[in-house]
């Protein structure tokens, strides 16, 4: 990409509808708009206006609009924002036009006969960040704004978009920084053999960022539930009560529910919102011995998601014996243990003993008993150790980078211990700068790295 150049895209979405939106960003994005606009002289105008007109075609010259309808693209309104202070930090414009595609496509021909090109996917962002308007992960979050399909993921982008990471980020990395300075500061003098980098205080500076590094890497499991969904298998033998269970949660008779063991014989899903997350579940077969080759199949597909789901509903009546084949395959699982029916079988034994860390109570659909308390509980298990408001990490690139930066840090800590002398510590140190710095683009970042974070943006964007 040359970040020269002037480009052009439509900035709303492809497809018939009221409006579009067509962005222009460059040096030149004012001179070349004005060409094609027929109103206010484009150029004279104030930063942040907006001004009525019309785009017209190349050959109309410098004709009245109206003196050959035939001429005139669209009536527009036209809004001029000059560097610094907008999205690029470079001079930009947006025109308003009818959503025609036809519409959008004429006016992008006409801009680029006038020395525009047509921007690459992210192109626009990418700008924003070369330029310094904003950051990498502030970027990367404009992605994930874009794409939020629930209230907990419009929170954490928002907030990530608004630099919340950036700032949890900056302290640590400035002290990091003053530390390493010192260390290095160190090696001009090191016949004197001095110190200026006292070790007690970077031992307790360091076990202070790991603290905060931890934290953060904690909230990753949080944020990867409501970027991408929550898994949630729910599983038993024939006629536990799954699909009565599923349907109850979707509101809809989603399901088959029948007497009849062996109904459900492929998987069933479907997403509901709780708490502003969102939750997949999936209806399994009833998992048993049988000689039944589609059923068989089918327990075969439950079994998978277990393996895939984040949480898994176990409801039972009184057998619980499928759960101890299963082990295995619950480790790092949420487990919800829940004796299904209990307005006609009765509620848990109080004595019993579920299996450790599995969640056990009773529930009934008909009865209505506990279902509440079941959604109460699932949003909480998820929620689990992260803080209303924390800076919540979303990123699958971002937690790679922390946990880098954590054993970069659990270095310097067993150099401490060791003895090692200020250069090697200040290489460690370095290293853990460089980790969080990859994070909002503080560093060099690799060319291929922009490239996969930019590709990821629709065009306009």
């Amino acid at each position: 990409m040359l970040h020269t150049d002037t480009i052009c895209a439509t900035s709303t979405a492809q497809g018939m509808g009221a409006l579009g939106i067509i962005r222009v960003s460059g040096n030149d994005s004012i001179s070349i708009v004005n060409q094609i606009f027929k109103g206010k002289d484009l150029t004279k105008v104030e930063s942040h206006s907006v001004q009525y007109g019309f785009v017209i075609s190349p050959a109309s010259n410098a004709q009245p609009p109206t003196s050959n309808p035939e001429l005139i693209i669209d009536e527009v309104m036209v809004s001029v924002f000059k560097a610094p202070k907008t999205f690029t930090a470079e001079d930009l414009v947006e025109i308003t036009c009818h959503g025609s595609p036809y519409i959008q496509q004429e006016i992008l021909e006409v801009l680029i006969s006038k020395g525009a090109r047509l921007a690459e996917p992210g192109e626009f962002s990418q700008r924003a960040f070369m330029n310094g308007r904003i950051d990498l992960s502030q970027a990367e979050a404009i992605a994930d704004l874009i794409s939020a399909q629930n209230k907990a993921s419009h929170k954490v982008a928002l907030n990530q978009m608004r630099g919340g990471i950036s700032s949890e980020l900056k302290d640590l990395r400035e002290e990091l920084i003053n530390f390493t300075a010192l260390i290095e500061l160190e090696l001009d003098f090191s016949e004197e053999d001095v110190e200026f980098a006292n070790r007690s205080e970077l031992q307790t500076l360091v076990s202070s960022i790991k603290t905060k590094v931890a934290g953060l890497l904690k909230t990753f499991e949080y944020g990867n539930a409501i970027k991408n969904g929550v898994p949630v298998a729910i599983i038993g033998k024939p006629n536990a009560g799954k699909s009565t269970l599923l349907n109850y949660l979707l509101n809809e008779e989603r399901a088959i529910v029948s007497d009849i063991a062996g109904t459900t014989r492929d998987t069933i899903e479907e997403t509901i919102n709780l708490d502003g997350i969102t939750f997949r579940f999936i209806d399994t077969a009833g998992i048993r011995e049988t000689t039944d080759e589609i059923e068989a199949i089918g327990v075969e597909k439950a079994k998978e998601k277990v393996e895939q789901a984040k949480i898994v509903i176990h409801l039972y009546e009184d057998d619980q014996s499928i759960l101890e084949g299963l082990m295995d395959l619950l480790k790092d699982k949420i487990v919800f243990n829940l004796k299904s029916k209990i307005d006609k079988v009765g509620d848990i034994d109080p004595n019993s003993q579920s299996p450790a860390g599995f969640t056990e109570f009773g529930i009934s659909v008909k009865g209505n008993l506990n279902l509440d308390r079941l959604k109460t509980e699932l949003v909480d298990k998820i929620k689990s150790g992260v803080e209303e408001d924390a800076v919540v990490i979303t990123n699958l690139r971002h937690k790679e980078a922390l946990q880098q930066a954590l054993e970069a840090l659990n270095n310097v800590e067993s150099g401490m211990r060791m003895g090692l002398t200020g250069d090697l510590l200040a290489f460690h140190l370095r290293e853990t700068l460089k980790h969080i710095g990859s994070i909002t683009g503080q560093i060099d970042v690799d060319k291929d790295i922009l490239g996969t974070i930019f590709g990821k943006f629709c065009i306009g964007k």
